[in-house]
């Protein structure tokens, strides 16, 4: 029996950013996966400026970015029968990658292959444990705990692990939603794909790289499928097939390898390297929770690939989630914060579900319309309503934009900052506590500030560099959750209120842990 407060099924985004965020905070935890080690397959391509606003204050910023050079000039996707036909381009690059009016944050396009084993490092750095090859046989909460019993691939040993809570970042198809009673709804499967790394050399016929190429014409050998560049001289193809007529199991290597060179058009030599299956679904988990075990990632929604929010919708479940059971862990909170994770995740997963389906639907088809998702708000512009913060409820998930004025239940608006001669996004300052940011005349506030709060003053801590805390926060002082949203303001109208900062803010940090 080994004892751990949080044990992690599932070595994916979600379960990996779960071990780092954990770990970053303080609290031991155990990640499972029935995998060898990170995936070598190219998937989830695109970090998008909010992720990579929450891997900043970590220190993970330039690994992550550095890892998404060798596909930084991929743009668009194109429609073509083989690769070496004629290329008919449904967009190109839409927009900016950086947003410095909005976030410190920017787009890069590193994909699951090369951030995974950034986070390994980064979690393993900070104590968290990772046993790959190990499979989890079973969970069985109760009252106290969860017990859950799990097997080394290789060697046959089997342990059993005695957990306070669990996260179920077992993906799609995992067993832990199903063990739990969960039921999912929405669209289910729409289509399944086998999906192969293959290498060759494409030089001479792919001169400017795409996002992705969907490939098959009526007539063409293969059905049709979609390539996208993996690494250097590899590439990743992914062929649909219908389950009520073939398995995965007859996509031999031969097969992949006639395939590839169907779909390429030309006679090249091709290598395959990896070989998986995924299935494209739509559904959202009825339930985040079930006593002490938690839905995150793949396990918790599914949708289309449109907008490459799946895998970072599966990290923003970590962040959101870790900081809580790390306040409860630590008797700074009541179980009741964690009931808030599902209360301000779940509902963005639903409108992105049907944001995304109505995106690819729109951009793909034959004849492709306006597209209804504006990305930028979908990533940037997500509200929560929850009792983990006070205030008036924002409105719908998403509004006309992305608030640049700090309510509660907001992502908190950026601001340039100077600190102590070093320039930083006001969300590197969010990450292991709330903090209280406290206008030019907020020294009582910033002195009220108590354990498992920092507290920074616009003027003798932090310069505004462009001048825009009046605009875009506007008041004495604004408390900030450790993911980086708004939870309460000093304006805010209290029953009773006219009592000191240290006692009003204390009140409030007692409404929003318990």
């Amino acid at each position: 029996m080994q004892d751990v407060p949080v044990l992690i099924v599932g070595g994916g985004y979600a379960g990996l950013a779960s071990a780092l965020f954990l770990s970053h905070q303080g609290v031991p935890c155990l990640l499972v996966d029935r995998h060898p080690g990170a995936s070598i397959l190219g998937r989830a391509r695109g970090i998008n400026p909010r992720t990579l606003e929450i891997y900043r204050p970590l220190g993970l910023e330039q690994r992550v970015m550095e890892a998404g050079r060798p596909f930084e000039e991929e743009a668009g996707v194109a429609r073509c029968a083989t690769l070496v036909d004629e290329w008919h381009w449904l967009f190109g690059d839409e927009f900016p990658r950086a947003l410095p009016e909005l976030t410190a944050g920017e787009f890069c396009m590193a994909d699951q292959s090369t951030v995974e084993p950034i986070l390994i490092e980064a979690a393993r750095a900070r104590g968290a444990e990772l046993w790959f090859g190990t499979q989890c046989q079973s969970i069985d909460p109760d009252d106290d705990g969860v017990t859950a019993v799990v097997d080394n691939r290789a060697t046959g040993e089997r342990r059993t692990i005695r957990a306070q809570y669990v996260i179920g970042a077992d993906g799609y198809g995992g067993a832990i939603r199903e063990r739990l009673g969960i039921a999912r709804s929405g669209l289910g499967p729409l289509r399944h794909f086998v999906t192969f790394v293959f290498k060759a050399d494409l030089s001479d016929i792919i001169t400017k790289r795409a996002l992705f190429w969907m490939i098959g014409a009526p007539g063409s050998p293969v059905s049709g499928g979609f390539v996208s560049h993996a690494m250097r001289d590899h590439w990743g193809l992914s062929l649909m097939y219908d389950p009520r007529e073939e398995s995965p199991g007859d996509f031999t290597d031969e097969r992949c390898v006639t395939a590839a060179k169907a779909l390429i058009g030309r006679d090249v030599p091709v290598e395959l390297v990896s070989k998986a299956t995924w299935t494209e679904a739509v559904g959202v988990a009825d339930s985040y929770r079930s006593g002490r075990v938690f839905l995150a990632g793949d396990a918790a929604h599914v949708w289309p690939p449109a907008q490459a929010l799946g895998a970072n919708s599966a990290v923003q479940d970590a962040h959101n989630l870790a900081w809580k059971l790390a306040a409860v862990l630590a008797g700074r909170a009541s179980d009741a914060l964690l009931d808030t994770y599902e209360a301000e995740r779940r509902p963005v997963a639903l409108e992105l579900a049907d944001l995304t389906v109505r995106s690819q639907n729109a951009r793909f088809s034959p004849t492709p319309e306006e597209d209804p998702m504006d990305p930028i708000t979908a990533i940037l512009g997500q509200r929560y309503a929850s009792t983990a913060m006070i205030g008036a409820a924002p409105g719908p998930v998403f509004g006309d934009g992305v608030s640049q004025h700090a309510r509660p239940g907001t992502r908190a608006p950026h601001l340039w900052l100077d600190m102590d001669g070093r320039r930083i996004g006001v969300h590197d300052l969010f990450h292991d506590s709330f903090v209280l940011l406290c206008g030019p005349g907020g020294d009582s506030w910033a002195r009220a500030a108590v354990e498992g709060v920092r507290a920074y003053r616009i003027g003798p801590d932090l310069i505004d560099v462009e001048g825009h805390w009046q605009s875009r926060y506007g008041c004495d002082a604004v408390l900030v959750r450790p993911d980086g949203y708004v939870a309460w303001r000093s304006d805010t109208p209290e029953p009773g209120d006219g009592g000191t900062p240290a006692a009003r803010l204390e009140s409030a940090l007692r409404r929003i842990l318990h």
